[in-house]
């Protein structure tokens, strides 16, 4: 049995390549065999539903059952924080989202399916929880993040609650006797991505106490390197906007829009800064101008309301970056050395040559195993 190394995206030709210490759980000895069709399967999904929704709704396990259909073989996690159905929705709402994040990570560590890797599809908040749990930990990694009508900048306004959904006014009662008090910022999930630019007062009360957002997106004075890093390191970050969403306010949140900011000598509340012209990008705090440059920011836009994803969505979102084998990043990575380094290039043919070679042996020695097996059954007839 063998381990297969292959080089980093970020490894240079010359430089002595880190190594460090994995857990248990994430570092196998796989056969050759295994790993081969490790790599050739498609790569796994997970998925984080949205406010007021269940891992164990009929919508989720609906998009669960579609991907199956879509990629057979693939392997699909949905995200629960709670094991029943009501505890799970509840969780939605009633929170402490850093806590949340931190079981999250646990729970995809658990996941031997998920340890070379995976694909993550964010509904609404889920979409910016995912963004969060690239940025602190990313263990396993995510190699295409996509976001359906996500709140990445926040929301400036409370969605409007159904006449009969209690738990979303009670929830919208605990918010507007303060959202930025240490008990709302701790309990109530969507106080935590609440971005207040109505006044300069409310602003800085969130800049001040906002537990969540503030930090995920970078706000601070002091920036966190590894959120940058660890965003940049995605193959394709896909946002995803709904062209009719009345439900996330500025709907633009989702493509990392939002109004400007109330203590700027322009203070504009009525049309979102684009991300291009945002701070966030133009200082690349996260790493987004970066994925820019490399052409793996995604912008696109769904005929609907929110969270309505039409066929014709699916078929320009998940169709085309969900499902694919992790082998055509990493041929894409040798590739890619193989043009600067060509010890890379005399590697990847080495290395092909001996799995080459071991899967004739292995055939060979399988029919010389049926043809002994044969002759034995046929001596056995005579006698």
């Amino acid at each position: 049995m063998a381990v297969v190394a292959l080089p980093s995206p970020h490894h240079h030709c010359g430089e002595a390549q880190k190594t460090t210490s994995t857990s248990t759980s994430t570092r196998r000895w796989l056969p050759w065999t295994q790993w081969l069709g490790e790599m050739w399967s498609p790569m796994p999904v997970v998925l984080w539903h949205g406010l007021g929704d269940s891992a164990y709704s009929e919508y989720m396990n609906h998009a669960k059952e579609e991907l199956e259909a879509m990629y057979p073989g693939i392997y699909v996690h949905i995200i629960a924080l709670k094991e029943t159905e009501t505890e799970d929705r509840s969780a939605t709402l009633f929170g402490n989202v850093n806590e949340q994040l931190e079981a999250v990570h646990e729970q995809l560590r658990a996941i031997p399916e998920l340890r070379h890797g995976f694909d993550a599809i964010g509904f609404s908040q889920g979409g910016q929880f995912l963004r969060g749990y690239v940025e602190r930990f990313n263990t396993p990694a995510v190699r295409n993040l996509i976001t359906f009508g996500s709140q990445h900048m926040g929301i400036t306004d409370l969605p409007i609650c159904g006449p009969d959904d209690k738990l979303c006014k009670t929830v919208h009662r605990a918010l507007q006797s303060n959202v930025y008090s240490d008990l709302v910022q701790s309990t109530i999930v969507i106080a935590q991505y609440f971005r207040d630019t109505r006044s300069v007062e409310q602003f800085e009360q969130y800049k001040q106490h906002n537990t969540f957002l503030y930090d995920i997106n970078n706000e601070g004075p002091l920036k966190n390197v590894q959120y940058k890093r660890n965003l940049a390191s995605l193959n394709k970050f896909v946002m995803v906007r709904f062209n009719q969403d009345e439900t996330v306010v500025p709907s633009e949140s989702a493509w990392f829009r939002a109004y400007e900011d109330p203590d700027k000598h322009r203070w504009n509340q009525t049309t979102p800064v684009p991300l291009r012209e945002s701070e966030i990008y133009l200082n690349d705090w996260l790493g987004l101008a970066q994925l820019d440059r490399r052409g793996a920011l995604e912008f696109h836009t769904c005929d609907g309301i929110h969270m309505h994803i039409s066929p014709e969505c699916k078929a320009m979102t998940i169709a085309k970056y969900v499902g694919r084998p992790r082998t055509g990043e990493w041929l894409q990575v040798w590739t890619k050395h193989a043009s600067h380094c060509p010890h890379f290039m005399v590697a990847g043919v080495f290395i092909g040559a001996i799995l080459w070679g071991a899967w004739l042996f292995q055939r060979r020695v399988r029919r010389q195993d049926a043809a002994a097996i044969q002759v034995t059954e046929q001596m056995s007839m005579k006698y």
